[in-house]
């Protein structure tokens, strides 16, 4: 009986030992002084980490200026800016109060040596224009604190490794996104827009924490030894800091979080509501806006075609609920009424991007034009000229450049028979070729 209930288990015990083998982080580890060390020398900007972090910091603003994602991700690669957060995590980790420090007042110099130096990049750029990279990084969502929070798991799994040499740690740096933030950020000081140094610097500020709760969360996972006190009241004073410090920390970034998880939801069932409910035979939503606000959160849809009823409206109000929408507010802009939609200046604007597209049409088609007018037909030319010739073995045929005073193009034919051709054969050819091609530029080569 014994053997057939170790039979049983045997299957049980064989998965568990198996995941706990795939899984296990034991493995390559390294010695938990070799990673505190490791970390606490990126934590300290002086010399070349400082040089360093300013020449990302130009990249970066150049990056977003001429709103080049390839050139803002080399600045995101080069920039040492994880050490000083990894530090903050660490140090909790811990229970090291001179690391946090350290950490501390590292990152913030940090923070204020990126911001200065993107502000004067900005302040001497002659582009002053906000591109699409500047603006996407002025509003934190949902999928940023995601990413923030588990680039910062495999940032702090790698550090721990004994090997240090994978693309993990690149690869987070790109994904934290941590350099463009600091540089919007010093954008909207160069420009003087408060809302893009806000929006930005709150970006950054939620990476940064998420960066390190999950710097926190795999050192405890780990099991690193806490840094001991003889002083046991001077352990208790520590003690209390950190977790103040903390607090002041984390309880701002869970409440921003959850406002933009509820932001997020509300923009989605938004989106849902309009494309789901604003239907109409004759007539059509063309856009919305969402407001949201704790109190007082607003759906704005502005309608094009026949007016729609009042009733209609009071059917599409009542459907809010269904969609989580309940304690939003639905204005509806249609032609008609004292707030209607300007509907002149609307038909201004998409004739204003039909002309610009139809402009852009017009130039590929004569560029395409240009191009079958440029092609010469050679496969009909050959067939021809086998026709004409009998003897004709081979012809190639290409419009090339000539230079010499001035550009020409040359109709350049090489042609081979089986024999020799008698020069009057040769003048009639080439006098064919002239009036086939359309041009008396032209080299004929008989082999």
């Amino acid at each position: 009986m014994m053997a057939r209930n170790n039979a049983s288990g045997s299957p049980f015990d064989s998965l568990r030992r198996f995941l706990r083998d795939r899984f296990d982080l034991g493995e390559d580890s390294a010695l938990q002084d070799e990673v505190v060390d490791n970390i606490c020398r990126g934590v300290d900007f002086r010399g070349t980490n400082l040089w360093v972090l300013i020449f990302a910091t130009f990249v970066a603003s150049l990056g977003l200026n001429v709103n080049s994602t390839a050139v803002i991700i080399g600045a995101m690669l080069i920039s040492p800016l994880m050490g000083p957060i990894m530090g903050m995590g660490l140090s909790v980790g811990i229970n090291d109060f001179d690391l946090l420090k350290r950490s501390v007042r590292n990152f913030g110099f940090m923070v204020l040596v990126s911001i200065l130096t993107s502000t004067l990049y900005f302040v001497v750029s002659p582009l002053s224009g906000a591109q699409s990279e500047l603006l996407a990084r002025t509003v934190p969502t949902t999928y940023d604190v995601l990413i923030a929070f588990f680039g910062g798991l495999a940032g702090i799994v790698a550090q721990s490794r004994r090997d240090r040499t994978s693309t993990v740690i690149p690869g987070v740096a790109i994904a934290t996104a941590l350099m463009p933030p600091l540089c919007t950020a010093g954008y909207g000081l160069a420009t003087l827009q408060l809302n893009y140094f806000l929006g930005a610097f709150y970006l950054f500020f939620i990476n940064t924490v998420f960066i390190a709760i999950a710097t926190f969360v795999v050192v405890r996972f780990l099991k690193y030894r806490k840094k001991e006190f003889l002083d046991k009241g001077r352990e208790a004073r520590v003690r209390r800091s950190m977790l103040l410090i903390v607090l002041v920390t984390i309880v701002p970034s869970v409440v921003i979080g959850y406002r933009i998880v509820k932001r997020s939801f509300f923009e989605t069932n938004a989106q849902r509501y309009v494309s789901n409910v604003f239907q109409f035979p004759k007539a059509k939503a063309i856009d919305f806006h969402t407001h949201f606000d704790s109190d007082s959160s607003s759906i704005e849809v502005f309608m094009i075609g026949e007016p729609v009823s009042k009733e209609a409206i009071e059917s599409a109000r009542l459907q809010m609920a269904g969609y989580g929408l309940s304690q939003a507010k639905l204005i509806v802009r249609q032609n008609g009424e004292d707030d209607h939609v300007d509907l002149v200046s609307l038909q201004s604007g998409y004739r204003e991007l039909i002309a610009e597209k139809n402009r852009r049409i017009g130039e590929l088609e004569r560029k395409l034009s240009a191009y079958a007018t440029d092609t010469l037909p050679s496969a009909d030319i050959a067939r021809e000229m086998r026709a004409l010739v009998p003897s004709l073995r081979e012809v190639s045929l290409s419009k090339t450049i000539r230079y010499g005073s001035s550009a020409d193009t040359l109709v350049l034919c090489v042609v081979r028979t089986d024999g020799r051709l008698p020069a009057a054969e040769r003048a009639k050819i080439e006098t064919w070729l002239r009036a086939r091609t359309r041009t008396d530029s032209l080299k004929l080569y008989i082999e």
